[in-house]
């Protein structure tokens, strides 16, 4: 086994016992992500001579006694819509094709001074205004999308290139592509994690967390991410300690919602049936399952976009009247949209969302964790417009992306998506274990209680690699 195979938990026991050098470890990442991103396109950047400097120091401080913690010595990669100093951040647009910033998001360096050390900038969804990342490719099929809008760093993840990567969800844009690549993808509690830096696309929706290889990944990324950040206007006060998950499977105290409508509404069979399997395996650890009616799902739609699309508008409108040419198509269409939306429609769309939040926190009066897929297909093909259901309606793949995920933006409650198995077209399924507010700690012990039992998640193959890559 290479030293980049190994999880973050694995590499930082290795490290700490002085059995794996961070050098050894970022060697073997980098010449690994030379080999697969080519055919991935998961990087926009990368900065390999900076991460070869920095596991150099990283090394000479253990053997002091220097040691950080987990994240000491291990690889992560940031999205390109989180500020990096010195270092490109494009969000992937045109727009910003030399935008260099001069200091680093709250959330880059807090990772950095855990220990953390970057390899370089992931794809994202221009903007993050959409939900496939059409640059790049899925690692278990080239021919499928990665999800978005942090498909690069989702993929980053599954290719074994990373332990750790920042990423950033509006409606999904962590959890879509987690489920899609086979990954852990958490998007913490409203304002958990500071989104100072990071680009916004909907500053009342945006949320920052990690995508992991496991739920135990995620949450040791967690640790280092918390914290009240006075740079970011939502920023909470708030830590209960370690989020790490201990080693028990028991179950027993958890009440796990099982939802009678719109999560398994014009859902994949395959999907739904594999996301049952798990949820029975809840149960056999113990949880009580408590069936449960979804209120108000009839507004989620209308209200995910009446705040997203213009709240977006407003952030770019000085530079979409003044360069429009620089935003790809479907961007700029959704932006200049946004344009011809009324005060009143925003407002409406607020008035929802507080009756949505409202409804919401009712439901978990009688259950602990919600458990349900995390999108409704697997992996579409790259150029796929739309699925077409049994019930003889259709819908776009960022519709149906969006539409399992958004309720927990819109209610600000932490989400987490763990795989369970994968297709019998061999591609990942996920389930979304969503939680009461600033519960992340139970959302990690269920999602890890649950991995213990599933085992491991088979890998993506390299079956599209070249001969001799």
């Amino acid at each position: 086994m290479q030293p980049h195979e190994l999880d973050l938990t694995a590499a930082a026991d290795a490290i700490f016992r002085r059995e794996l050098s961070p050098v050894e470890l970022i060697d073997s990442a980098l010449d690994h992500l030379d080999r697969v991103d080519p055919h991935l396109s998961a990087f926009v950047t990368v900065t390999a001579g900076a991460a070869r400097e920095e596991a150099a120091i990283a090394e000479s401080d253990i053997a002091a006694g220097r040691y950080r913690g987990p994240l000491h010595g291990i690889p992560i990669a940031i999205k390109d819509l989180f500020d990096t100093a010195g270092v490109l951040t494009t969000s992937s647009s045109a727009v910003r094709a030399t935008h260099v910033p001069d200091r680093d998001a709250t959330a880059v360096r807090k990772l950095q001074a855990a220990g953390a050390i970057s390899l370089g900038k992931t794809h994202t969804h221009e903007f993050a205004f959409g939900t496939i990342t059409p640059q790049s490719r899925n690692p278990w099929a080239v021919d499928r999308v990665p999800g978005g809008s942090s498909g690069g760093s989702a993929i980053a993840v599954s290719a074994g290139i990373v332990g750790i990567a920042l990423g950033s969800d509006t409606g999904g844009s962590i959890r879509i592509p987690s489920a899609l690549c086979g990954v852990v993808g958490l998007k913490p509690t409203f304002g958990l994690v500071s989104r100072a830096g990071v680009t916004p696309l909907s500053w009342s929706l945006d949320h920052v967390g990690p995508i992991a290889g496991t739920v135990r990944d995620a949450a040791v990324a967690l640790d280092a991410l918390v914290g009240y950040d006075d740079k970011d206007p939502a920023s909470l006060r708030h830590n209960e300690g370690s989020y790490v998950p201990d080693s028990g499977r028991d179950l027993t105290n958890v009440r796990v919602g099982v939802p009678t409508n719109y999560y398994f509404d014009n859902v994949e069979p395959e999907v739904q049936a594999r996301v049952l399997e798990a949820i029975d395996v809840l149960a056999g650890l113990g949880a009580t399952l408590v069936e449960v009616e979804v209120p108000l799902t009839h507004l989620v739609h209308a209200t995910q976009w009446g705040l997203m699309v213009p709240e977006a508008t407003t952030y770019h409108q000085d530079s979409l009247n003044s360069h429009p040419e620089l935003y790809s198509d479907d961007v700029r269409l959704l932006l200049e949209a946004g344009q011809h939306l009324l005060a009143t429609d925003y407002l409406r769309a607020q008035r929802s969302r507080a009756l949505i939040r409202q409804a919401w926190a009712n439901l978990f009066d009688d259950i602990d964790v919600l458990a349900a897929p995390t999108v409704t297909s697997v992996a579409a093909r790259a150029g796929q417009e739309t699925i077409d259901w049994p019930d003889g309606s259709s819908e776009g793949i960022s519709d149906t992306y969006v539409r399992l995920s958004a309720p927990a933006n819109l209610t600000g409650l932490p989400a987490l998506s763990v795989p369970v198995r994968v297709s019998s077209d061999g591609l990942p399924i996920g389930m979304q274990l969503i939680g009461r507010p600033l519960s992340e700690a139970t959302l990690l012990q269920v999602g890890a209680s649950y991995e213990l039992v599933r085992g491991q998640v088979r890998k993506p193959g390299w079956s599209w690699l070249p001969t001799g890559v």
